[in-house]
């Protein structure tokens, strides 16, 4: 039996499980398996090379699957920014009717432009007073991301079982919930815990249709709860990635009073990363990775990975937790 929550009914989804977008891994292969399984996958939209390209994908992603899909757009300081605006047209004029943003406060120019559209946005946070601002500012769906979750857990270092129930006291919108999640068990918590679904990334990655190499899939089971490196934090942009001897390096390099942003730029450059995933070699760089490694013992499809958390969250609810009822 599915489970039915203010997030499955605003997104059209069966189930309350969103693939959040990850760069390099969000493409059409993997975006469609989840929606056709059920749940809600996940374009990036900055891993395609020019709003045009997003377009492309986008059509290919449509042919893919007739079930609801996102697209991520995420807005990060940077040197040369890409045209974000134009992203956004391009899902606009796709159609695309789901949004996840993140980063800075210029993600609310992108609301502005797809809302008309009737167009819901889901934004991920990863703080409590983050997620308030976004409701204020007009977001439809919050995602809180537990300082277990890879990519950029922010700075505050609040870990889910706090962070979910402290949102869930003060956010009115549904909220999803986001870091050290990767099955049954995590769902019922989630719900538990205030949450209205799911939004996994690593645990995603760990499926058949996630389109990196094999070579990290078999990382992803092969770490621990261990497995991951906490990097730039003297430069104030906290980062989780899986522990490899590339990540480490950066580590001691960071750990050098001396050091700057540039004595490691090779080391995390998004070229390298990309290649890393395309390649296996996983001497290239850096990959994304959460605490959930722990977690992860196989690369199932998503529609079994799907089935699987949905029909374990059903019995942790109906036997585990019933039978406790005195």
């Amino acid at each position: 039996m599915p489970f039915k929550t203010r997030v499955t009914e605003m997104l059209g989804i069966e189930h309350p499980i969103v693939q959040g977008g990850m760069q390099g891994v969000g493409y059409a292969e993997l975006a469609s398996a989840v929606s056709n399984a059920g749940g809600l996958g996940t374009l990036t939209a900055l891993t395609q090379p020019s709003p045009e390209a997003l377009r492309e994908e986008i059509e290919r992603c449509r042919s893919m699957t007739d079930k609801p899909f996102a697209v991520n757009i995420t807005v990060l300081p940077t040197i040369l920014p890409p045209d974000y605006k134009a992203y956004a047209q391009a899902v606009i004029d796709g159609g695309v009717k789901i949004v996840e943003t993140a980063g800075t406060q210029q993600v609310r120019e992108i609301w502005e432009m797809v809302k008309p559209h009737g167009v819901t946005v889901l934004h991920k946070c990863t703080a409590v007073r983050h997620a308030l601002s976004a409701e204020r500012h007009g977001c439809d769906i919050i995602s809180i991301d537990g300082f277990e979750c890879a990519g950029h857990p922010g700075e505050d270092d609040i870990p889910g079982l706090i962070l979910i129930p402290s949102a869930a006291d003060k956010v009115k919108i549904p909220m999803l919930a986001s870091g050290g999640i990767g099955d049954g068990r995590g769902l019922v918590a989630a719900l538990a815990l205030g949450a209205e679904g799911i939004n996994m990334g690593t645990r995603f990655c760990a499926t058949k249709e996630a389109p990196i190499h094999d070579n990290v899939k078999a990382k992803y089971v092969e770490n621990d709860e261990r497995g991951t490196n906490l990097i730039f934090r003297k430069f104030k942009n906290s980062a989780r990635v899986g522990k490899n001897d590339v990540s480490d390096e950066v580590v001691a390099i960071s750990e050098r009073p001396d050091s700057t942003f540039e004595d490691i730029r090779h080391l995390v450059a998004g070229a390298v990363g990309r290649e890393l995933l395309q390649s296996g070699d996983l001497t290239k760089g850096i990959f994304w990775a959460g605490m959930v490694q722990g977690l992860i013992h196989d690369v199932p499809t998503c529609k079994e990975l799907i089935e699987r958390i949905v029909g374990e969250a059903e019995a942790i609810v109906k036997e585990r937790l019933g039978a406790m009822l005195a």
